[in-house]
């Protein structure tokens, strides 16, 4: 087979060479295989052998040990004893151009997008919501696009859901159930993804995925790297990021057909992190964006422990696989064995579920496509060893490739322009402010600061017309009184003040009362007696009123 256009993999005790033909390079692949076996180096290897032909790659860098690809290398014994083995002939070192990118901007040009990008599905998976908060965080992105506010950032999408939470009443009549539980639910997860440094995924700069898909003057593809170390302490937040950004390739790069080789590959390690408790949803949406970018000239590569990370309706997608050694101390463990060499097609020579159980370190059973775009037998090899150093890098190897990389200084400030916080806290200002509870209460000019005294330096402007005020013998200098005192009216011309009418108690009324009550009642007996009959006349009526005035 003509290697022209191929990257070499690796080889077998037959010199049988096995090629990752470029062409096909974007029929998506599998790299698998039990801790320490050698995934690394083989990613490392393929990584190399785009790049070499320039192609653009972005991979993460799980454990810090990928980095080396920015360096030369050659010089490993390892390598060294497995160039000989395989015939390379001119193996040297070689550095490949790299740029580095990182969420957190510590080892890396930072990586940001908007939370409007990032849309509910993602957003949700983010968080964690189920069903409800999810239908509730839709409502919050649909509401924004209705009224224009830009969700940019962290500030940003807080302050919709305060808003939100604030009116579900009314939004609950338009757009279905807003439940305050369920903002309060949703912010409450955005509060733990920001202590977890989640909010430096969100914001401007965003990143132009242009970036990624570079060569360097000497036509090499730029090998782009994500510092993941610190990232896989959230896998939600890794995971979701790096599905985002295949779903942005998806979105962005137009329909180029079969080429001859790709524009862009995509390496996914710990890909069983995307898969875990994933909804059904969101699986078929990976699926189809697997089925569809490779027209885009995409290739995608899974890495993971086992084959079986990976649904079979994606696992059937890739075509291009490398299977390193498996263990099998269980029956768990056995049945996944048995599951990866059914995988492969099939050949006569060896049995390939026990192969996998004895492969070495750096060994492996890999299948590609052929120049028809058919499987190839399976085959055992020795994998290739990479050029560049096997290995992390220093600090102050990083920061020279920080300073020289073509999108330096791009990305490092961060850019806040007005958005949906903005806009809301201006509506929240420009409401009027309640009235104090307790004090005074200004009513009118009571209570109303006195005007400020004119300067001494200058007289005060005259009443009327231009002319001088007439002459008046200034008014005797007065004490200074409480604002409260001068606020009052002005006092009457004293004289003799009138009686103060004392006011009554309440025990003193009723008594009052009781009292003439009861004179009522002597005054009419006694008339009774003294005149008889009803009442007497006229003579009744005079002896009842003096004897009245005199009870009183």
């Amino acid at each position: 087979m003509s290697d022209d256009l191929s990257i070499f993999v690796g080889a077998g005790k037959n010199d049988n060479d096995q090629f990752l033909l470029l062409k096909y390079g974007n029929r998506h692949g599998l790299i698998a295989g039990a801790t320490g076996t050698g995934k690394t180096v083989t990613l490392q290897t393929i990584a190399e052998g785009f790049a070499a032909y320039g192609v653009p790659v972005f991979m993460a860098d799980v454990k810090g040990d990928l980095a080396g690809i920015s360096q030369k290398g050659g010089d490993n014994p390892h390598a060294l004893a497995r160039a000989k083995l395989l015939s390379i002939d001119g193996y040297a070192g070689r550095a490949f151009p790299t740029v580095f990118w990182d969420l957190f901007g510590e080892k890396g040009h930072p990586v940001r997008t908007t939370v409007s990008e990032i849309g509910p599905v993602l957003m949700a998976r983010l968080l964690d919501l189920n069903a409800t908060q999810e239908g509730v965080l839709n409502i919050v992105f649909k509401i924004a696009d209705e009224q224009g506010l830009l969700l940019l950032d962290f500030k940003d999408l807080t302050a919709l859901l305060q808003w939100c939470g604030e009116n579900a009443g009314k939004l609950t009549t338009q757009y279905g159930n807003v439940s305050k539980a369920s903002v309060g639910t949703i912010q409450r997860a955005l509060l733990v993804l920001e202590q977890q440094g989640g909010e430096h995924f969100f914001g401007e700069p965003a990143l132009d995925l242009r970036d990624m898909l570079r060569r360097d003057s000497n036509n090499l593809g730029y090998i782009n790297i994500l510092a993941a170390d610190r990232l896989m302490q959230n896998p939600r937040l890794y995971s979701t990021f790096l599905l985002w950004l295949l779903s942005e390739l998806f979105e962005t790069m137009p329909e180029v057909g079969d080429l001859d080789r790709p524009k862009l590959v995509f390496f996914f390690d710990e890909a069983h992190l995307l898969f875990d408790d994933a909804p059904k949803a969101l699986i078929e949406k990976i699926e189809q964006v697997v089925r569809l970018i490779r027209s885009k000239g995409v290739g995608v590569y899974f890495i993971t422990q086992n084959p079986i990370d990976v649904p079979d309706t994606v696992l059937g997608q890739l075509s291009n696989r490398v299977q390193h050694a498996l263990r099998a101390f269980t029956p768990k463990d056995q049945k996944a064995v048995r599951t990866a060499a059914q995988t492969f097609r099939a050949n006569d020579s060896f049995d390939a579920t026990k192969a996998i159980l004895e492969l070495g370190v750096g060994e492996a059973l890999v299948s590609f496509l052929d120049v028809k775009g058919v499987p190839h037998p399976v085959e055992r090899v020795f994998v290739a060893p990479p050029q560049s150093r096997m290995g992390a890098i220093s600090d102050v190897e990083r920061h020279a490739l920080a300073a020289a990389s073509p999108v330096a200084g791009k990305y490092d400030q961060v850019v806040d322009r007005d958005s949906a916080y903005e806009v809301l806290m201006g509506r929240a200002q420009a409401q009027p402010a309640p009235a104090e509870q307790g004090g005074a209460r200004r009513r009118g000019q009571y209570g109303a600061p006195p005007p400020p005294p004119p300067p001494l330096d200058i007289p005060p402007p005259a009443p009327w017309g231009h002319g001088a005020p007439p002459a008046e013998e200034p008014p005797p200098p007065q004490r200074g009184q409480p604002r409260l005192r001068q606020s009052l009216p002005p006092e009457e011309p004293r004289g003799r003040a009138p009686a103060a009418r004392r006011t009554d108690s309440i025990t003193t009324s009723i008594a009052k009362s009781a009292a003439r009550t009861a004179t009522n009642v002597v005054v009419r007996e006694a008339t009774k007696a003294m005149i008889g009959g009803r009442g007497g006349g006229i003579a009744g009526s005079l002896l009842r009123g003096v004897l009245g005035s005199l009870l009183k």
